[in-house]
């Protein structure tokens, strides 16, 4: 589909953020398949569950069982993508999308949060990933990713997405950073901005409470929710845009003075 004809096609789209409580790996497995049929049911175009929501960062973990549970919950619910979060998987944070059955997409958190140890966990990636839906385009970011906008702005600048989708690990005394950073992505970019962040992680060696899940339209405007998960993004708000920061890009190389 061209730029012009997915442009026009652009309708509203349902959107389900989780709003996850991670407990043991068995139980997050039974509980990931019961919200993504949920999620299905109440028409979400779109699904996401956090980042490292199956597992946090030291729970046992084998991903072989979360792509089995990924392939049976997309497979019952082929209208709707889901974007699940994160596993671990070959030394990488990998965020893993699915439709229909199938995994389309993958990307590897690029920025890794060194405060968490997260570089003795992980490999760092080294692509910015979007996916083309058809009549939209995601970029996908995985939390620490937020804080580096020159990511953002590819994916604005070089693979034209619609919506920045964030899944974050992200702490709750920190949601005002979270709030802030995706409002920012979406301005600067014209794009819509989800972020959607794991709620606790109830687990003894690993106790969190995390960030709020936040969705922000293309003017910085937040998108509420009156169930706190399904939210609507008109996406013809892209049309609203005082200033289209991607049609009025120029491309900028530094001069250095020296006295």
């Amino acid at each position: 589909m061209n730029e012009q004809t997915r442009a026009e096609a652009r309708p509203t789209k349902k959107v389900h953020l989780s709003r996850w409580v991670s407990l043991d790996v068995p139980a997050n497995l039974v509980r990931a398949e019961e919200e993504a049929a949920r999620a299905a049911a109440a028409g979400a175009d779109l699904c996401v569950f956090p980042e490292s929501f199956l597992h946090g960062y030291t729970r046992p973990f084998d991903p072989a069982e979360a792509r089995a549970l990924f392939e049976r919950a997309s497979q019952a619910a082929p209208k709707t993508v889901f974007v699940f979060g994160s596993i671990s998987e070959e030394r990488r944070n990998r965020t893993t999308v699915w439709r229909a059955g199938r995994e389309i997409a993958c990307y590897d958190k690029i920025h890794l949060f060194e405060p968490n140890g997260e570089r003795r966990l992980w490999s760092p990636g080294n692509a910015p990933t979007a996916v083309d839906l058809g009549d939209w385009r995601i970029g996908l970011v995985n939390c620490n990713d937020l804080r580096f906008p020159e990511q953002a702005r590819a994916l604005a600048l070089e693979a034209r997405v619609d919506a920045l989708v964030v899944v974050a690990w992200w702490p709750w005394r920190r949601d005002h950073v979270f709030r802030t950073l995706l409002a920012a992505r979406a301005m600067e970019n014209g794009v819509f901005a989800l972020g959607c962040c794991v709620a606790s992680s109830v687990w003894p060696a690993e106790p969190f409470a995390g960030a709020g899940n936040h969705v922000f339209d293309p003017l910085g405007e937040p998108v509420r929710t009156e169930d706190d998960s399904l939210y609507e993004l008109d996406l013809a708000r892209r049309g609203a845009l005082t200033v289209d920061t991607v049609a009025d890009h120029v491309p900028l190389a530094p001069t250095v003075l020296f006295s």
